[in-house]
This record gives C-alpha cells, structure tokens and sequence, in this order.
C-alpha cells in the first residue's frame, strides 16, 4: 500500500532538511551551503540564504569562507544560475549538473541552438574550442563576463572557416552591438563551470570576475565519475524537495523531463513511492523523517530565489492565488516564513546607511510574529551594512 502524506507533514519535512526549522550553529555553515546549494542571484541572496540557516552569518564570515579559506565556491550551477557550495562538494555541484549529451546540454543553455546551427557546429563543438583558448585568455587574470567574452571570441573566430568567421562577426539576435560568436562563447562559458574548468572569484564592485579553477584552488577539482556525482546530486535534491518527480527534478535543475533519467536511474532503487499530489518518490532512507518531522517554529526572512521557494509544486508551501507575488521573473520580492508557513513577500529599499524593509502579508499576523519580523529585519540591516531600519507591515 502506498504511504499518503499530509502537506503538513511535507512542508516541515523540507524545511528541516533545508535548515529552515532551527537555524544550526555557525560552525555548519559549510553543510548548511551543501545541501542542495545556495543561489546567490539576485547578489547578496545568498548571504541571507545562509542567515536564514545558520547562526552568526556575517559578511565577513562569508567572504573568508570564499576568498581565504576557499572552503566555498561560487560557480554558475543548476539552472545555470551562481550559487554558493562546499569546494570538497565541487563534483556534485559540477560534473553532477553537467548534462550527459548534445540535447540536454542544449536544453540546459536555453537560447545558443540557433546561434550554433547557423554556425554548422554543435553546442559541444563550440564548447571544445572554447575551452581550448580559456586557459591562455584567464590564465593569471580575473576578467568579468564581456571582457572574458571578447578575448575568447576572437581567438575562437581565428579556428573557424571563413563562412563561419562571417557569420561569428555579425551581430546576433542576444543583446544589440553584440556579434554572435561572444554570445556564443558566454553559452559555452556556462558549461565550462560544470567541466570545472572556470568559476566566479570574489565580486570587485558590480562586477563577479572569472578565474581559472585549478589556480584559485591551487589545484583542479578532482575528476569524478559522472555517474557518482549525478547519483549524489539527485539525493541531495530528493532529501531537500522531496516528495517529488522525475519532472520537479528536472525544472529544478535546469532540463527537461525526458533528459532526467540519466540522474533519475541511478537512484530509482534508493526511493520509495509515496500519494502526496500523485505519485511521487522519497528517499527510503528518508521515510521515517517525513513521516514525524520536527514542526518549524520562528520567523525568517527568506530573500529572493531562496533555496526553499525554488521547487515546483509551488501550491505546496503558497496558495495559487499568491503565487504571482511571490514569484516573479524580474525584481522578485523575498518571503516572509512563520512557523512554517510563507504569509507575505518583503522588499528592501536602502538609502545611505538607512534600510527600509516593507512587508506585504497575506492575512493578519500575530503580534509575536510582528516582534520577531522586526528583530529579523535589523538583522537583515546589518547585514547589508545598515545602521538603522524602518520596517513598514502591510497586511
């Protein structure tokens, strides 16, 4: 008989696996960074992200973690969006994410089938010559996207023929005076993330510049079989979304359905079917937690793109009437969490080292919720390097 459980049961189950019901000591933040990453887009999400999960996050904290110690990375990743993870993690957050072929790889980089087709080269072949020019082009440099996109392309464009060189010139449909080939070139950069060939060095201003990998590091990211790492991968995000589907899964990282199974496969023998909006699966080794999870208690401010709002069966943790408050293609609000439950979006506005935060609430709060909201928002001000904070409530 299949198990059925209760969106209760799944929404709590998530937020402890996603470290939502309790924040943990500022000694795991690096776990905290691991369990299924942190997205950091728009920039300084990911800062809160881990405020959110973590006691005693600080600016600093986080800086040294990326740019001293190096025990974080920051790479674009699933969805080919930047997120934060654990280096010792690197093999699931990039050969783990790296589509397996040609179809999903295009799927993965939405927009470059056009650009290469017309070239008469497949997106792996645009990756090849890419990836061959990086080293010399980054080698002892730290150089933002354009810049990084305009050395490659002329080195590229110097190994194609002469009717691909006149179409690589021209400019392309992606963003006016740019020629196709640099648009070319920023696609494959995205899959050159996941070869761990490249990734994000500290931001400098409004800038995040690439470096060379094995020299940030000191060494390359240890090659791994891409079955292992896929493997992983799927059960971090089965422990962090789970109840979930082949299609939850592949939305999640960036694919389509039909192109999941080379991760869905290598795990089918460690899930368990369960009846919570259909048919969906769960880590066996999981069943025990969803089925008596500890109940979240306690407020958070969650920013944009957190991590938790970044599944797909969206009506689990937001009434269908709110989702379009919430999630936004552009300039998307952050959720407000308590005991549990999403009851509004938050946005900040900052104007000299004064922050205002406004909260927008889907029903009335209680009058403890508004004292922690409020202490939540000056830790929110500090972070972001505030000395006051207004916080404006509108229910």
């Amino acid at each position: 008989m299949v198990l059925r459980v209760s969106t209760e049961d799944v929404i709590a189950f998530r937020l402890h696996a996603q470290g939502l019901a309790d924040r943990s000591h500022e000694h795991e933040l690096l776990g905290a960074a691991g369990s299924c990453g942190i997205q950091n887009s728009p920039p300084g999400s990911g800062l809160l992200a881990l405020h959110a999960r973590v006691r005693g996050v600080t600016r600093q904290r986080l800086d040294e973690a990326v740019a001293t110690d190096k025990s974080l990375l920051q790479s674009w990743c699933m969805r080919g969006a930047p997120f934060y993870f654990p280096t010792t993690d690197a093999p699931v957050f990039t050969t783990g994410v790296l589509p397996p072929d040609e179809a999903a790889m295009r799927q993965f980089v939405v927009g470059v089938g056009p650009a290469v087709d017309r070239l008469g080269l497949g997106l792996t072949d645009a990756v090849a010559l890419t990836g061959a020019e990086v080293t010399d082009v980054l080698s002892g440099r730290r150089l933002a996207v354009d810049e990084l996109g305009k050395r490659l392309a002329e080195r590229v464009g110097g190994k194609l023929s002469d009717r691909q060189r006149d179409i690589w010139v021209q400019e392309g449909p992606y963003a006016a005076g740019q020629p196709l080939g640099e648009a070319v070139v920023h696609f494959c950069l995205r899959i050159l993330t996941l070869q761990g060939v490249i990734c994000f060095a500290p931001r400098d201003g409004n800038t995040a510049p690439f470096v060379l990998v094995d020299e940030w590091l000191g060494s390359p990211i240890p090659d791994t079989d891409p079955r292992t790492a896929r493997a992983e991968l799927l059960r971090r995000y089965l422990h962090c979304y789970g109840p979930s589907s082949r299609a939850g899964f592949a939305a999640w990282l960036g694919v389509r359905a039909g192109d999941a199974d080379p991760w869905w496969g290598l795990v089918e023998d460690e899930m368990t079917q369960v009846d919570f909006a259909g048919t969906t699966w769960v880590l066996t080794d999981d069943l025990d937690a969803l089925q008596s999870p500890p109940r979240p208690r306690g407020v958070r401010l969650l920013p944009p793109r957190d991590p938790y709002t970044q599944l797909r069966d969206r009506e689990t943790i937001v009434e269908r009437t709110h989702h379009t408050d919430l999630w936004k293609p552009v300039g998307a609000p952050g959720a407000v969490l308590a005991d549990g439950r999403i009851v509004g979006v938050w946005r900040p506005r900052k104007r000299g080292r004064s922050l205002t935060i406004t909260m927008t609430t889907f029903g009335p709060l209680k009058d403890r919720d508004k004292r922690s909201l409020h202490a939540e928002a000056e830790q929110i001000a500090r972070l972001r390097g505030a000395s006051s904070v207004d916080v404006e409530l509108d229910t």
